[in-house]
């Protein structure tokens, strides 16, 4: 019996019932106690006593929005995040020069919103630089990606080529492509990219929980396709699986997923598979969020569904009926509407599936109140708020009051789970905490000190618990992950402030200090 007791503390357990205590006993990995229970366990043969000095304590936090393998892959890739125009060719030419001719070159992260000039990338831009050697980068929203010619030559990207159904190839005048692919489009290129081996990429899965670890993420509910579960599966085989994953799979699994009948909620508290994600849409940074009404300065663009509504729906139906939760990206208002009707429908046919609307971005207060009333969860992401405004203030213009609804939802009665959205944001879960409770820039403090919509701000504790209870009881694991109290699993975080005791700009610079999953010290 491996015995644990942690004294001298200030710990926020996340319970309601009793959300503050000063010690904790951990057994075998578990919470067996607090304060005087705690204590009681400490003549107990073995027993370790840890004094943390008055450190303030919190449960383990989830990331219940990430690309985890994306993420994993992107840290061998050139990082574009938040560079202007010029230096983003720069870093081309720079790693052109490291490179054999004929290799490819990938990054990701470009965003031509924060640009002087706010014109999408082109191909002539990056053959200038890289003149040699095919390139594809992803925009940092992953809904638009840039090549060049030698890219476009690989793929066998012509002006014949066609738009895919649910894609789009920018063209100029003469209907040449200019290198820029939006949405299913992005797949001519993406099915060129030189490939890693499972061995590689797990040794990038170990690389990129260390980092995760590091933040204080002790789980993440990962929505990558092919071969993102096989790789979770042999880090858990090899005995290197540290932080919980739950497992979210695209469209093309659904058949294998079905015909094995594999159910949502199968596996352990390590590794559990959650359902079918599936994209509705577009995104606000490429300007493809399918809208109700044109984008502000583009009277002729309303987005583009990703997925048909016939097609969605029947998806869904035959996800739901064989016991697989759905979870929806949608951003645009229109999109968000279309998911609501898509996931009523879902419920009727199975009752007991929590089904996930991700991002919910852009929502009407109609349908505001059925997200919240028909029990969904609402899987969104902070820093995409802080990051964003400006640009939906640009396109999206008084709607924008309608945008990232956090307590409208949760006072409404919607459940949230938080979450990233990395690689597209950092995983930063503090800063995420940040824009939650301020919405504002942590740049410039943008536009103010009540914040963007101040009216949907959240206080700090709803916004942990979003990252923590909220997070687990989407993947069905409430009872078990999210709490610091007896019988949940010992995942927490000793940081180095009292994050309750200081002005919200003090999450900025926070540090954690240790990291513990499952009774066991993450070092």
């Amino acid at each position: 019996m491996n015995i644990s007791i942690l004294t001298h503390a200030r710990i926020y357990t996340g319970s309601l019932a009793r959300p503050w205590a000063h010690s904790l006993a951990i057994v075998d990995g578990k919470v067996a106690g607090i304060d005087q229970a705690a204590l009681a366990w400490r003549d107990a043969p073995n027993a370790r006593v840890e004094n943390l000095e008055e450190a303030l304590v919190i449960p383990g936090l989830t990331d219940a929005h990430i690309h985890l393998m994306w993420y994993a892959r992107s840290l061998r890739e050139l990082d574009l995040r938040d560079l202007d125009r010029g230096t983003t060719l720069a870093r081309v030419g720079e790693r052109a020069a490291q490179l054999p001719p004929g290799s490819w070159i990938l990054g990701r992260g470009w965003d031509q919103n924060i640009w002087e000039d706010t014109s999408f990338p082109t191909g002539d831009e990056l053959d200038s630089v890289a003149p040699n050697h095919p390139v594809a980068l992803n925009a940092k929203n992953g809904h638009a990606l840039v090549a060049n010619s030698a890219a476009m030559q690989a793929a066998g990207v012509t002006g014949e080529t066609a738009d895919p159904p649910y894609g789009k190839i920018a063209r100029d005048e003469r209907g040449a492509p200019t290198g820029l692919f939006f949405e299913d489009a992005i797949g001519l290129i993406n099915r060129l990219k030189p490939g890693l081996d499972l061995e590689t990429l797990v040794d990038l899965y170990d690389e990129a929980q260390q980092n995760l670890l590091r933040q204080g993420i002790t789980g993440v509910h990962d929505v990558d396709g092919d071969p993102a579960f096989a790789a979770a599966q042999e880090l858990r085989r090899q005995g290197r699986q540290r932080i919980r994953i739950v497992k979210y799979v695209r469209v093309e699994a659904l058949d294998a997923v079905i015909n094995a009948g594999l159910r949502s909620g199968f596996g352990d508290d390590w590794l559990r598979f959650g359902g079918l994600k599936l994209f509705a849409d577009g995104a606000l940074g490429a300007r493809t969020a399918a809208m109700l009404s044109p984008y502000e300065e583009e009277p002729d663009n309303v987005g583009l569904l990703t997925l048909g509504p016939e097609q969605l729906h029947e998806i869904a139906q035959r996800a739901a009926s064989e016991g697989v939760a759905l979870a929806i990206h949608a951003i645009g208002d229109r999109t968000n509407r279309l998911v609501l009707d898509v996931l009523e429908s879902a419920k009727h046919v199975n009752p007991h599936l929590r089904h996930r609307v991700e991002h919910v971005q852009l929502i009407t207060p109609e349908d505001q109140r059925r997200l919240a009333s028909q029990g969904f969860i609402a899987s969104m992401q902070p820093t995409h708020a802080i990051h964003d405004m400006r640009m939906a203030d640009r396109y999206w213009g008084e709607r924008s009051s309608q945008a990232y609804a956090w307590r409208t939802l949760q006072d409404g009665g919607a459940r949230l789970a938080f979450g990233s959205d990395a690689p597209i944001e950092v995983f930063d879960p503090f800063l995420g905490l940040y824009a939650a409770v301020t919405r504002r820039s942590e740049q410039d403090g943008y536009p103010g000190p009540e914040g963007w919509y101040p009216e949907q701000r959240l206080t700090l504790g709803e916004a942990l618990n979003a990252f923590t209870s909220g997070a687990a009881y989407a993947a069905g694991m409430e009872a078990r992950v999210g709490c610091l109290v007896p019988g949940y699993h010992a995942d927490l975080l000793v940081l180095d402030r009292d994050i309750f005791a200081l002005p919200a700009s003090a999450l900025l610079d926070t540090q954690v200090v240790r990291t513990m999953v499952s009774g066991v010290w993450q070092e």
